[in-house]
C-alpha cells in the first residue's frame, strides 16, 4: 500500500474515532486506547467496552497504519509502539486495529 492510501486511511480511522469520541460525550481527559488484536481479543475488547471502533487490516500495512494513526492521533496512548516486531504480526494472527476508551466499560 502507497503512502498516500495509508494516510487516507488512517485519517478516516481518526475522523471515526473523533465522531464517535463527541456522540459519545468524551470528556477532557478521556480518550482512545489503541491496541493491534486478533479476532479472539476483538471479541473480548468488545464484549468489555462501550463504544470500540475496529478496522481489520492486512498484517503487512498494520504496524505502518497503527504508527500513522498513532501520530495523527493525539490523545492515544499505548504500550505497544515499543513492543511492535512486523514478523510478530503474522505469528499472532493479529489483524485489527483497536481503539476503545478504558473509563467506559459496557
Amino acid at each position: 500500500m502507497d503512502n498516500q492510501k495509508l494516510a487516507f486511511q488512517a485519517k478516516l480511522y481518526v475522523y471515526d474515532l473523533n465522531n464517535c469520541a463527541r456522540e459519545f460525550g468524551f470528556k477532557d481527559d478521556e480518550g482512545w486506547e489503541l491496541n493491534l488484536v486478533s479476532d479472539v481479543e476483538k471479541a473480548s475488547l468488545q464484549k468489555r467496552y462501550y463504544p470500540v471502533v475496529t478496522t481489520k487490516v492486512v498484517p503487512e500495512v498494520l504496524a505502518e497504519l497503527f504508527n500513522e494513526v498513532k501520530s495523527q492521533l493525539v490523545q492515544a496512548k499505548s504500550n505497544i509502539q515499543n513492543k511492535l516486531d512486523v514478523d510478530r504480526l503474522s505469528v499472532h494472527d493479529l489483524q485489527y486495529l483497536v481503539a476503545f476508551n478504558p473509563k467506559r466499560y459496557r
